[in-house]
Formats: structure tokens, sequence, C-alpha cells
């Protein structure tokens, strides 16, 4: 679009947001004409102090629409402003919208009318993690579209087990594309863009993953989403920020619930009781947002399938998991053999890599 690079140029300048840049588009019905208005001009917006006008103003002066247009193009990174057609339209009902959503990956793939949120604990327990991963598998080979934070912990268990089970996935971030948080999931955010779904943000390139833009980012992951499933939470939590969130913007909320014992339980619990929906498999979720999808296919592996140094492979790990060092032992294939026929059979589905350097099949 011809404003393009006036919704770019707004979204570059640090000190204003989201709702100011809606605030003057809004009034001017031009995104080109708010972005050039003067310190008059502006002042004849109701509730808009002179003083935040003429900060703008300061700041605007210093931007080149086109110079900003070509940083973002340079970065390879794709975008949707708030004009655009293809602005997910979940997102344009939502208190404080985004004013542009910068994206890698191909966001065109995710099926935007099945989107799921699922949020909770960084520091979550094994217990919230094989739940959750046990939930999520059983929507595998569907059209499901996972949509979490990219942060460690739950997120991080829900993108990937999304990975594992075909399903395309988004990841919303708290800061620019010139950054990466936590670089922990650096090879993360490289698989999610690299055909299996999108990442994405409303920060500009070069912004920061700045501490307050962590709650700001939870209103996209949520507004993203039908619903948002919570995996963890304590009483003083991102999760339940994103949950209250959720019920603003008059979406589904669901929680798995966990042991009483753990005080990242305490959240799920209070939310429960308040009324949202428990969630102890794939079919809770769909009757609570009313979806139907279709049956996923059954991909049985049988040994006469395999290749002889597979087959090696699979007998090795057919009872439990095993590592690469087990596995050279077990099936005396030399490294390289084996490291090639693990990612063969990852590419296959027939087995999953999982916890650094263990492999199981995939039932």
């Amino acid at each position: 679009m011809k404003n393009s690079k006036y919704w770019i140029a707004f979204s570059s300048i640090e000190q204003i947001d989201s709702n100011f840049i809606q605030r003057l588009y809004n009034y001017f019905g031009d995104i080109k004409t708010a972005f050039e208005a003067n310190t008059k001009e502006l002042s004849q917006i109701e509730g808009l102090s002179v003083k935040k006008a003429e900060n703008f103003v300061i700041h605007r002066d210093k931007v080149n629409p086109d110079k900003a247009m070509e940083l973002v193009a340079g970065r390879g990174i794709k975008f949707y402003t708030f004009e655009d057609e293809k602005y997910p339209h979940l997102l344009h009902n939502i208190d404080n919208p985004p004013a542009v959503l910068y994206y890698k990956g191909d966001l065109e793939s995710c099926n935007l009318q099945k989107t799921l949120a699922v949020v909770g604990s960084r520091r979550a327990s094994s217990y919230a993690k094989d739940a959750l991963n046990k939930i999520l598998s059983e929507f595998r080979n569907t059209d499901i579209c996972i949509v979490s934070g990219l942060a460690s912990g739950i997120d991080t268990t829900a993108h990937v087990t999304a990975l594992d089970s075909n399903l395309k996935t988004i990841g919303v971030i708290a800061s620019g594309f010139d950054f990466t948080y936590p670089a922990a999931n650096k090879h993360l955010y490289e698989k999610i863009e690299n055909g299996n779904g999108a990442v994405v943000s409303e920060y500009y390139p070069t912004f920061e993953p700045i501490k307050f833009r962590f709650p700001q980012r939870n209103r996209i992951v949520s507004g993203l989403s039908y619903g948002t499933l919570v995996a963890e939470a304590s009483l003083k939590s991102g999760a339940l920020i994103t949950a209250n969130l959720t019920l603003e913007q008059g979406r589904e909320l669901m929680c798995i619930p966990g042991l009483i014992t753990n005080p990242n339980t305490e959240g799920i619990y209070k939310l429960l009781k308040n009324g949202a929906t428990l969630v102890t498999c794939a079919d809770d979720i769909l009757n609570a947002l009313n979806w139907e999808v279709k049956p996923p296919e059954q991909q049985k592996i049988f040994k006469s399938e395999l290749e002889p140094d597979e087959e090696k492979i699979y007998k090795a790990i057919e009872i439990e998991e095993k590592g690469f060092d087990e596995l050279l032992s077990l099936t005396g294939l030399e490294v390289e053999t084996l490291l090639t026929n693990l990612t063969m059979m990852e590419l296959k589905g027939i087995i999953k890599q999982v916890d650094g350097d263990r492999y199981r099949k995939i039932d």
C-alpha cells in the first residue's frame, strides 16, 4: 500500500505507542495526514495534551519514512499495517490493536480461523509440560494453529509440541527482529520461520526486549486467538495477565489442572473457580470452542517399510527413548551414518528428538 511507509515510520518512534497512533489515525482518517500533522492541528484532538503533541513532533521530525521502510525491507521482514486487508481480523476487534504487525515466516499458511493461544509459567513443572504435550499432540496433523510467546517454559513446550505434531504455530515476541529472546530459542525461531508458521511482533526491528513490552505482547497472543489455554500460572504471573486479557477480549478461557501442592497452580484454580473451562484432553478444547477438525490420519510405521539402518535405530528405541551415545553402541553404526539416518527418520515423522540428544519413536 502507498501509505505503508507512514505506518512504519510511526511504529519506528519508541516514544509513542499503538494507542497514540490509532488516536491520530482515527482523528485524521488518513495515516499520511496524521504523520505530517503540525502541533496546531494536533492540539485540536480532544484529550491530547500539548506536551504529548510537541514530544511527538520532535521525534517525528527525525524520521524519514522512506528510510524507515528500507530498513524493514533490508532485513527481509514482512508486515501488515492496520489498513491492510490481510491484517488478522481478530486483532481488529481488540482494545489497542497493533498499528503494524511485522512477521517472518509464512503467516498466510496459518489457519487464523482456528487459533489457540497457550500461556503459562517460564519455570514450568515437568507435569505441566507433559500434560500440555499430551493435549496438544492429540491435534496432530489438523489445521489448528498454536499461538504463544516464544518464552522459555510453557511457551517453548507449546511451540515444540506443535512442530512435532505437524501443526502450524505463531510466536509473538516482545522486541523487534534484531533481537532473539531468549537466545536459547534461536533454533526454535528458525524452525517456525522456515515453513512451520510465523514469528510476529508489533515492534520496529531495532526495539529491544525491555521488561514492559512483555505484558504488552500478551494482548496480541490472546488477541490473535479464539481461546487461551493456561497450562500453569501463579497468582502473580504474566499468564494471568493474558488470562484477564482473554476475558476482556470476549474469548474463551481454558485451564489445565495441576498439582495443588505446586504454587504455580494457584492461579489455575482461581481461574477455574471463576468459570474457566477445565481441560484434560483435546476434545475439551474442541467442545469449548465449538470446533470440528478432520480426524488425523494414523501414520503407522511398519518395520517392512524401514531401511536396514533405520530398522536398527527403531528397534533400539521401540520400548523407551535413547541418547545418541546409547544408539551408537546398540546399533553399531558409524557416527555420520547414525546422524544421517536420525535426520531422515525425523523428517519422515518416525521419531523425534527430545531433551537434547535423546530420541523416541512417534506413536
